[in-house]
Parts: structure tokens; C-alpha cells; sequence
């Protein structure tokens, strides 16, 4: 499909010949001409790419398309209703160098590209984009005080039981099945398989006896199906989608027996947390963040977002000067620590290096990363998770004064340990050391009920390697001036809400990782230039004195 011509100059009768009587300068249309517009235009030849360049009818302008998706994102419309926007919205026009009344295109148009922006790996080229634009406005620096933060993301789908899990992989492992074998090559019981998971449903109402029955039944039925497509006659209906899935929950669902061969259900606690949690999306995993009132189960993606931070004092109604410099989405079962380590992948392939000041939560803050960022000559501004304490009537790791390095230890009531031994793991290498007090000590110490338990003889402790840098860090958060450098945090809680509520960073729009990452790569982008064009309109004279005016007529 080749291309059109290409050019960044309007024509003389035109919307934009009337665009001094439409769009004043301070206008956010205007400014989007005049700012991201040509940003766009400078990143054509890498939109080239997706296309053929001698091949089928002449296609939609990629730059307009770019264009499009990102006031899509900007004002929440959808494909349909962003075409109608380019029929009669002048503003539109204007900002993406068209007229009112040229040929307009297909809704479906838009969903091509973005099937071409992954199809070739641009997925993060608006994002990307944009980010370069701000860099060469001066707004960005290449290296920068950051803030990362990370937000749930809820998937297409809804979670299933097991029991239903299971049962719809079957079901559309025997629909894909149906339309590549003849009736007279399928296996044995096709019938009674395609009864039970295609023509029927489970009873919700059926007591649990009954349920974990069709559990069992639904995994030899899977373990039978399997089976034959292991067969030299089906070997190449095994490669199909839904058959690769089905046989991806029955390993995470079922367990062989090797004495019977029989497949049996897997225990809770031999689960993973990778599992399939619905077949209609298997790459939406499942999480839970906090317990009790404040738990929250999700089923779908993580997003972690980065902002930049200056300390500048802003004047009254001067907007933020601080912008989102990485969007990454992944799976909402991975930690943020290992969000953290693709945020810095990203934004080292976007050509920004390693922030010198990092603002985070206690969810980023361990001893490695402690000690990583030190060794490279970095801040990781953040409070340490509080020591795991069996007891909450029992002193923890907090209230005694350890040196790993002189394996010495001083308990609440200032005793010093007796005993100091080395502790590794054999599997994981893992090492830790174990702190004694002599039994005498402690018979005799008055703080002995609420540090040992009664049954125990003497206090023990046992702490990381690295604990001196974790018990400094927890020191320090108990500061002032600590206190204070960690309110640059806070902003990032406004920044997400910005773009849950106004760019619907909730909740995917599509299924699949993939398809996530591109909504959220655009969602950075309309929130960068949003902010972008709300700063250019309050540094022009114009609206810098509208500005100041109605702050003092206030």
C-alpha cells in the first residue's frame, strides 16, 4: 500500500486561513499546530515503514493518523466519533494541517494502523516522540529527578473460577478443532465432548461436591483431547492457538499422577500466580495489593509511570512543569521492583540516562536496590518496608541496634549478643546471620515478656546480609528533612489520577499486552501534551496577562 504526497504547507483558502479570527495564540489547537504537529511530520519516514511503497491503493496519510489517535486520547473519543470530528470540527483540522470537507477515511482506518504500529514495533513512536519534542523545547532533560509510581490496570475480562477456566479452554479448543478436522478424523468421544463443553454450561447452583467432580472430569476429558493431538495424525492441529492454551492450563491446573496416569486438580498452594486466569486474555494475571478494607484484586496489567521533578517554586496559575518521561505496562503479577528495572530499560532505548534523584515508595526500597543505586552514584528517596515482626507485641528488628559487619547486636534494653553465626542457603545461595543473647541475660531482663515468647529460653534475630544499609535507611525516614524531600513523591498520586480519570488508564481498551502498552504509550502522550500546550499558552504575553488578570480579579 504506498503513500501519498506529503506536505506541511497549507493551502491558501483554507481553515487556516481563518485562523486568526478562529484560534487566537493561546489557543490549544493552534498550539498543537505550531508545537507537535511539525514533530509529527519529522517522524514520516519511520511511519514509511509500515507501509508498501508500490503495492495496492494509495493509503491514508500516516501522519494524520498519528495525529488522530493522539487528539483521541486528548479529548476521550472513540474511532468512529474522531472521524466525525475531522467532518466538522474546524479545530481538529487546523491542528493536524487539514480542511474541512477533505476526503475523510473509514473508522476502521485507525484500527489498521494501530495494528501497524505493532506489526512493526512503533507501538511507543507517539510517546516517543513527544518526549524528543519537549527534550528540544528545553522542557525535558536528558537526566532528570524523577518519581515513579505504579497503578492497577484492569483487563477486557473478568476472572473465572477454575472450574470455568478450564471448561472454556476446552470449549474453544474443540470450536478451533471443528472447523480443521472432518467428522469422520475426529477422536473418539467428540460427541460426548462437544455436549458437555459446547452445547452445556455448569450449574452454579450445583453443591461444591458436584463441582469439584466436573473439576476432575473436565481434566481427564482435557488430558484425553491432548492426548490425541500428540498423535502423527493431529501432530499439526497441536500448533493451533486454543490448543497451544488449552494445553497451558492443564499443566498450570492439573498435576499427573505418575502411578495412575490420572490427571487430578492442583492444590491452591501449587498454583502460580502466571496462571490463565481467563482464556479469552491469557496474558491478564491476577494481583492483590494490601489486606483487609483496603485489599484490592485485579485481574489484567501494571502500569508504572515516571514524571520529572523540578524544585522550582511555580507562580500563581503557572501550570506544571514537570512531565511524564516513561510509561511502562506489564504484568500486574510482577513486582514494581521489576517495573522499575523496565522503566529504566525504556527510557534508556528513549535516550534518557538514569535519574540522579529517584522519589519511590516502600514498594521499590530492598537492601539490592539500596546498594545498587549507591553504587551507581544515585538517590533512592523512599521508606523501607517496616521489619516483619511475628508479633505486634513483640520487639522486631527495628528496636535492636545491629552491626552486621562487627556481627554485634544490641538488644531494647542495651545487652549485647553472646553469639553471632553465618547462615547460607544451599539452593539460592542466600545469607543471613543469626543474633543470640545468652539465657542468663535474658532470664534476668525486665523487657523479657515483650521481646521473647514464654516458651523460648533467650532472644534470637535474624537479619540479611546487608541489614546495616536497610536499619540506616529506616533510621533516616524518621527525619525531618527526609520527611520533606519525600513530599516530591506525593505529585505522582495527581499525575495518575490525571490519567485514570481524564485518558481512561483504568481500563485496557483492547485485549492483549501488546495492544495495552500501545493505549498507555498513547495515554503518556496525550497527558505530555496536554500539559505541554497548557505551559506554551501561559508563557505567550497574551496569556500570561490573561493569566495574571484573572488571578487578581480573583
Amino acid at each position: 500500500m504506498s503513500l501519498p504526497a506529503f506536505s506541511t504547507q497549507a493551502e491558501l483558502f483554507s481553515t487556516a486561513g481563518l485562523s486568526g479570527q478562529l484560534f487566537e495564540a493561546t489557543d490549544r489547537y493552534r498550539l498543537f499546530a505550531q508545537k507537535v504537529y511539525p514533530a509529527l511530520a519529522q517522524i514520516r519516514s519511520q511511519l514509511e515503514a509500515c507501509y508498501c511503497a508500490d503495492n495496492g491503493r494509495v493509503a491514508i496519510e500516516p501522519v494524520l493518523l498519528l495525529g488522530v489517535s493522539l487528539w483521541q486520547y486528548l479529548e476521550a473519543v472513540p474511532d468512529r466519533q474522531a472521524v466525525d470530528m475531522l467532518h466538522y470540527h474546524a479545530g481538529w483540522n487546523f491542528a493536524l494541517n487539514r480542511q474541512v470537507g477533505d476526503e475523510l477515511f473509514h473508522p476502521t482506518t485507525l484500527v489498521n494502523f494501530r495494528q501497524r504500529l505493532l506489526d512493526h514495533d512503533l507501538s511507543a513512536i507517539g510517546f516517543e516522540t513527544v518526549l524528543e519534542a519537549l527534550v528540544c523545547a528545553g522542557l525535558v532533560a536528558r537526566q532528570s529527578r524523577q518519581r515513579l509510581d505504579s497503578t492497577q490496570m484492569f483487563g477486557r475480562v473478568s476472572r473465572m473460577s477454575r472450574l470455568d477456566c478450564v471448561r472454556e479452554s476446552l470449549r474453544l479448543a474443540l470450536e478451533e478443532l471443528a472447523q480443521e478436522v472432518k467428522a469422520e478424523a475426529r477422536p473418539e468421544g467428540w460427541s460426548r465432548l462437544w455436549d458437555r463443553y459446547v452445547d452445556s454450561q455448569t450449574d452454579y447452583r450445583a453443591p461444591l461436591e458436584t463441582l469439584t467432580r466436573k473439576m476432575v472430569e473436565a481434566g481427564a476429558d482435557a488430558q484425553q483431547l491432548l492426548g490425541w493431538l500428540t498423535t502423527p495424525a493431529a501432530k499439526e492441529l497441536a500448533r493451533g492457538t486454543q490448543a497451544q492454551l488449552l494445553a497451558r492450563v492443564f499443566s498450570e491446573q492439573f498435576e499427573v499422577v505418575a502411578a495412575t496416569g490420572a490427571a487430578e486438580p492442583k492444590t491452591k498452594e501449587q498454583l502460580g500466580s502466571e496462571r490463565v486466569q481467563n482464556p479469552h486474555e491469557p496474558e491478564a494475571t491476577y494481583a492483590v495489593k494490601g489486606k483487609g478494607d483496603q485489599k484490592k484484586e485485579h485481574v489484567g496489567y501494571k502500569v508504572q509511570v515516571a514524571e520529572t521533578v523540578t524544585e522550582t517554586v511555580l507562580a500563581p496559575g503557572e501550570p506544571t512543569d514537570n512531565f511524564i518521561s516513561g510509561i511502562v505496562t506489564h504484568a500486574a503479577r510482577e513486582s514494581d521492583e521489576e517495573g522499575a528495572l523496565k522503566m529504566e530499560k525504556e527510557q534508556q532505548a528513549m535516550g534518557l540516562e538514569k535519574p540522579p534523584v529517584q522519589y519511590v515508595d516502600a514498594a521499590y526500597i530492598s537492601t539490592q536496590e539500596l546498594m545498587r543505586a549507591a553504587a551507581e552514584g544515585r538517590e533512592l528517596i523512599g521508606p523501607s518496608p517496616g521489619a516483619a515482626s511475628k508479633s505486634d507485641e513483640r520487639f522486631c528488628s527495628d528496636h535492636f541496634d545491629v552491626r552486621v559487619e562487627q556481627r554485634k547486636a544490641l538488644c531494647p534494653a542495651g545487652q549485647q549478643n553472646s553469639q553471632c553465626s553465618r547462615l547460607e542457603e544451599q539452593t539460592s545461595g542466600k545469607v543471613s546471620y543469626r543474633f543470640e543473647w545468652s539465657t542468663e541475660a535474658c532470664a534476668k531482663c525486665l523487657l523479657r515478656q515483650p521481646c521473647i515468647k514464654s516458651e523460648h529460653p533467650h532472644r534470637t534475630l535474624v537479619v540479611g546480609e546487608h541489614h546495616s544499609v536497610l536499619q540506616g535507611r529506616r533510621r533516616e525516614q524518621k527525619t525531618e528533612p527526609f520527611k520533606q524531600r519525600m513530599k516530591h513523591r506525593n505529585a505522582i498520586e495527581g499525575t495518575q489520577s490525571e490519567l485514570v480519570r481524564a485518558h481512561g488508564l483504568r481500563r485496557a481498551r483492547y485485549r492483549g499486552l501488546a495492544k495495552t502498552r500501545l493505549q498507555n504509550y498513547f495515554t503518556g502522550a496525550a497527558g505530555n501534551i496536554k500539559r505541554w500546550l497548557r505551559r506554551a499558552a501561559w508563557e505567550l504575553p497574551s496569556g500570561l496577562t490573561a493569566k495574571l488578570s484573572t488571578a487578581t480579579a480573583i
